[in-house]
């Protein structure tokens, strides 16, 4: 018999946060993730941290119907057994304070394998305090903005010849063509896999020949060595040269030893993602600890490291390569070939008739 979750108040997180992510996560499983009420759900949490505790409350007012699980109580074979009752359209939900292990089972490539439509909220008790606010914030699922404007960015981005990003005097220059983006905008209408890690969005690509990136870029935040984020006193000035970070002036010790590693196991630092960060909840002066969340900026995010496997570039194998580190461009502009895209903190690019 599988133990439900019992209905724990969001201590210390106000009524107000678990009105908020009600409304958002409504919107959620509405626009973004279309689900109906005629498919099971079950939505899968612990209670480690009030984050998780409020969005579950969120989830029990959104989903009435859902099976709630503790995945402390549970076994994991029993989990495993529910989502084995599941059917193609169904829905899971993964709320974590840190995330989940079922053994060497991947959860969400394996719900996706069949068919299910998935939400995931990972390393939830990374952002305590007011950094849950921040996150649930991040929750908003503005239809026209990201589908409108996200759609624009691709578009753009798959026609550019060249691209520039002016942080403030300091530009990166990415030469010639960019690989097709990809979009984590909430429009899977087009795609074999249904929902993902929330927040959303993002639309990425990087240089379809990385050795015709050039220039220097700021950055302001990094991710460490220990996957959080790492704001500096003052900006790093990065220096490219054919695709590699070849100097780090104004650097920290916990940036150099990012860098380090990376040279320790891949011998050069490449500079591969470059990510058109869409999310408005998230800023340089309105942050959040864990990195893979905070990767959704309104802004540029650049990878450092050899490591990107959505697209396959020669000489970059999988498993052999280690490094995909983030770090987050100081953002004033962004030209796609002599169209700018981006000023004054937003987006301005305009979506197709």
């Amino acid at each position: 018999m599988l133990s439900t979750l019992p209905d724990v108040p969001a201590a210390l997180l106000p009524d107000s946060a678990i009105d908020a992510a009600t409304a958002h996560l409504r919107d959620v499983l509405d626009l973004a993730i279309e689900y109906m009420p005629q498919h099971a759900a079950v939505v899968v949490s612990d209670a480690g941290c009030p984050l998780a505790q409020a969005l579950t409350a969120a989830y029990r007012r959104c989903l009435p119907g859902a099976t709630f699980i503790d995945f402390d109580t549970v076994a994991p074979e029993q989990i495993q057994a529910l989502f084995a009752t599941l059917s193609a359209g169904d829905l899971v939900v993964l709320v974590q304070s840190t995330n989940f292990r079922l053994d060497a089972y991947r959860i969400r490539v394996e719900l996706f394998k069949r068919g299910l439509k998935v939400i995931e909220h990972p390393h939830l008790a990374r952002m305590p305090g007011e950094q849950s606010l921040h996150y649930i914030a991040a929750l908003a699922y503005d239809q026209a903005y990201y589908r409108g404007t996200g759609m624009a960015l691709k578009e753009r981005i798959d026609r550019a010849g060249s691209a520039v990003l002016d942080s403030g005097g300091e530009l990166l220059v990415f030469g010639g063509a960019l690989e097709s983006a990809k979009i984590n905008i909430g429009d899977y209408r087009s795609m074999t896999n249904v929902g993902g890690q929330f927040p959303i969005g993002e639309v990425f690509t990087e240089a379809r020949d990385l050795e015709t990136v050039n220039g220097r870029v700021r950055i302001f935040v990094f991710g460490d060595t220990a996957f959080s984020v790492n704001q500096p006193a003052q900006p790093i000035t990065l220096v490219i040269r054919k695709g590699r970070v070849i100097e780090a002036i104004d650097s920290t010790p916990e940036f150099d030893q990012v860098l380090a590693n990376i040279r320790a196991d891949e011998g050069e630092v490449w500079l591969r993602e470059l990510g058109f960060g869409m999310n408005r909840a998230f800023s340089k002066d309105c942050t959040v600890s864990d990195i893979g969340t905070f990767e959704r900026m309104c802004g540029i995010h650049l990878s450092l490291g050899a490591k990107h496997g959505i697209y396959p570039k020669a000489g970059f194998k999988r498993g052999v390569v280690r490094h995909h580190v983030d770090v987050f461009a100081v953002t004033q502009s962004v030209r796609l070939d002599d169209e700018e895209v981006y000023r004054d903190g937003a987006w301005v690019v305009q979506a197709q008739n």
